[in-house]
């Protein structure tokens, strides 16, 4: 016992003897036993203050409060509230019987970056709240209490199950019925008002979603920089709030299909098919907090028809085609990229993707085959563009000799190339534009590997995810535009595109800044894929390993001497050939820049 404890006890024992010898009172007497009559009866004064109140009377006042506060719904304002759960193959939803409302909602197959559940809603962090507009006032369900029963959703709708949630107010009844299908993420919900529309002011009632959506994938920065909140129109029109940190509000003038919280690889979804209005969708980033991506919240104004409320709630991936089964236009909570490489990605690499799936199980290998089958596939083109380059190189003295004559006048230089060209039967862009064509292909993988789920978490060879960059070295510093790590299957792909810029040179007539321009590029590249998933390094690595084999084995089989010899009966054919329209109006037009270019500089002088 310490100095201060001691203390204590002696001044608390000081007090307790000097009560008891100045202040407490002595025993009182006992009753006489044998003069009970005279006792004298103890009349009851009459009191000033009201009385306490019994149990009845304030059980009484408490419901005058409740039916002051939810009117016809006072009832159902006072109960117990419990948990049940609906749950299929893919998603386990928890209700509370208060509000009848969605607690959290864990999907089955997913877990997160560190091993825990993924629960894309949980109570600590979410809300979601109906409510209706009373004389009273606006009465949030979130606040009554309901029964709950669970059975098969019907004959119709084989192994579904449904929770339905009642609550007895008045002369009728408030009913919220929530089905599940046997597999999937869309849950639906219907609210029903038994002979309750009358005590509503409004025939709507008003929804409430704010989400702090937890960290789910272990790059934050990636995880911010693609969680937004998406909208789709009842007039077909898609949109959404910055893709930024900063803060961010919208408040539609047209009724809406869906609204969407979409994380990267997430989304949670609000989707009215008959329409609701929206009176707010806001969003906002706390940079401070590592473990919220961001902070979503939208107030939406749905119509009660003469059948109840009607939605459906989506918890899910963001996997192309389960999101295009959704809603129109739901699909666009997967980035397939703009709309000149989208139908690349829609049509072909997805299809193609989860074709490969049913046979490999190594993502690895699966991105290896893409490469295969689309390089097979674009090898017409490779060959025509390497045959093009070719001919470019065979001609290259006559080029040159060119240069010699006319190196200081540009416009009569241009003009002899073309008809040189034209005599030939070369095209300058024939080399450029196969490669053109293969463009969309390039771009489109830009956008389909940072969005796959379908990589995420999944291993191979060094990197442990293929969603995510593979850092082999964890700088103690950070460097501008490349970051504080060092990605392995990015600096492959750099020393790759580096070894095919220095072959294509050989084969080109590239000279100066052009031939140079090829060796900065990848260099370049270097820089902003470092962060990038590794599975896109990893592709455009293999990428660059195909080209070159590809144009190694085609030079096996393309001899310059019998390129020149076609070159050269090509120019025996259009000796005497007359020159097109088009080439007529080029020279043409070139002649006039040339004397306006020659008129300027006759005024200067």
């Amino acid at each position: 016992m310490d100095k201060n404890q001691a203390t204590g006890l002696l001044l608390f024992a000081a007090v307790i003897l000097i009560y008891s010898l100045f202040f407490a009172s002595g025993p009182e007497p006992l009753p006489e036993r044998d003069a009970p009559a005279q006792a004298e009866v103890p009349v009851e004064v009459p009191s000033a203050e009201t009385p306490p109140l019994t149990h009845e009377h304030s059980d009484s006042a408490r419901m005058v409060q409740l039916r002051e506060k939810y009117g016809v719904f006072a009832a159902i304002a006072v109960g117990e509230e419990s948990e049940v759960t609906l749950e299929n193959e893919d998603v386990r939803v928890v209700f509370s019987t208060k509000g009848a409302e969605i607690k959290s909602v864990e999907l089955k197959d997913f877990k997160t970056f560190d091993g825990r559940p993924l629960v894309l809603l949980e109570e600590d962090n979410a809300e979601i709240a109906f409510s209706l507009t009373t004389p009273s006032g606006e009465v949030s369900l979130n606040d009554l209490y309901f029964s709950v029963d669970q059975r098969d959703a019907g004959i119709e709708e084989e192994n579904a199950k449904q929770l339905i949630f009642t609550g007895n107010a008045g002369n009728g009844s408030i009913q919220r019925v929530y089905t599940l299908p046997s597999r999937g993420y869309e849950l639906r919900h219907n609210l029903k008002l038994g002979n309750l529309s009358a005590e509503l002011t409004d025939q709507q009632v008003t929804i409430r979603y704010e989400n702090r959506l937890a960290r789910l994938e272990e790059d934050m920065e990636e995880s911010r920089r693609k969680t937004y909140m998406n909208f789709y129109t009842s007039d077909g029109k898609y949109d959404y709030l910055t893709t930024g940190n900063s803060e961010d509000e919208a408040r539609p003038d047209k009724s809406l299909h869906w609204v969407a919280y979409k994380q990267r690889f997430f989304t949670s979804g609000i989707i009215a098919d008959g329409g609701m209005r929206a009176n707010l969708l806001f969003q906002d980033t706390d940079e401070d907090n590592d473990e919220v991506v961001k902070v979503m919240r939208s107030e939406l104004l749905l119509p009660i028809a003469a059948e109840g409320a009607n939605l459906r709630y989506y918890f899910g991936p963001n996997n192309y085609n389960v999101l295009r089964r959704v809603a129109p236009d739901f699909d666009k909570n997967v980035d397939m990229g703009y709309f000149f490489v989208s139908w690349v990605n829609k049509y072909i690499i997805v299809n193609l993707f989860h074709f490969l799936e049913r046979y490999f199980n190594n993502y690895g290998v699966i991105i290896i085959l893409i490469v295969f089958i689309i390089k097979l596939f674009l090898l017409p083109l490779t060959y025509k563009s390497y045959i093009g380059m070719a001919k470019m190189r065979v001609i290259k003295p006559e080029i040159d000799e060119l240069k010699e004559k006319y190196g200081d006048d540009p416009t009569k230089m241009q003009q002899e190339q073309m008809k040189l060209f034209g005599q030939l039967g070369v095209s300058p862009i024939s080399g450029c534009l196969p490669m053109l064509l293969q463009m969309p292909f390039l771009l489109a993988m830009f956008f389909f590997f940072p969005n796959s789920i379908e990589l995420r978490q999944e291993s191979f060879l060094w990197a442990h995810d293929l969603s995510t960059y593979d850092s082999i070295i964890n700088l103690p510093f950070h460097i501008p535009f490349y970051g504080g790590h060092v990605s392995l299957f990015t600096l492959l792909m750099t020393v790759s595109q580096l070894a095919y810029t220095h072959f294509n040179n050989q084969l080109t007539t590239a000279q100066g800044p052009m031939k140079n321009i090829g060796y900065i590029m990848p260099v370049v590249f270097m820089f902003v894929l470092n962060s990038f998933p590794a599975a896109l390094s990893f592709y455009y690595f293999v990428s660059n390993m195909v080209t070159f084999g590809q144009q190694a084995l085609i030079k096996q089989f393309v001899d310059d001497e019998k390129v020149r010899q076609k070159v050269e009966e090509t120019k025996a054919k259009n000796a005497n050939k007359k020159k097109s329209k088009f080439q007529m109006k080029l020279e043409e037009a070139m002649k006039v820049a040339d004397q306006k270019k020659d008129t300027k500089k006759k005024k200067k002088k």
